[in-house]
């Protein structure tokens, strides 16, 4: 008695089905992930180029139980001007102390030491954000 095959010879009549449709579903997701990097690479660049202000905090101190001491580095365009967000905190999370501090000064980079009142003793410094000036020129 001969052998019963339970399929179709290999390489006689094409690809099946289920070769297609996993070909088919490789370019599909290849064409979605090559979209998807190409959105977060454009939202990526346009979000860095859309920041005028760029700060951080270099050091910070808690001085006293009333006042933190902070280092702080912002840099930017020669003339933009702007303004940073300070806020600290204390040890069980409650928000202790928060300042505005103006970037006016006409340099590329501004570092700045500005001392922060709190209203109790502070766990750390944070900085929440620097905007730029509406009335910035550039």
């Amino acid at each position: 008695m001969a052998a019963v095959r339970e399929g179709l010879p290999e390489g006689r009549y094409g690809r099946s089905a289920d070769q297609r449709a996993d070909r088919t579903l490789k370019i599909v997701g290849a064409v979605l992930g090559a979209v998807l990097l190409g959105v977060v690479g454009w939202l990526g660049v346009s979000y860095i180029s859309g920041q005028d202000l760029s700060g951080r905090i270099i050091t910070w101190d808690a001085v006293s139980d009333h006042a933190v001491t902070v280092h702080l580095e912002v840099v930017k365009g020669k003339d933009d001007r702007g303004v940073c967000t300070l806020r600290s905190q204390a040890t069980d999370g409650s928000e202790v102390g928060r300042k505005d501090v103006a970037i006016d000064q006409r340099s590329g980079q501004v570092d700045t030491e500005v001392t922060l009142r709190t209203t109790k003793r502070a766990t750390n410094a944070v900085l929440v954000g620097c905007t730029a000036a509406s009335g910035s020129t550039g």
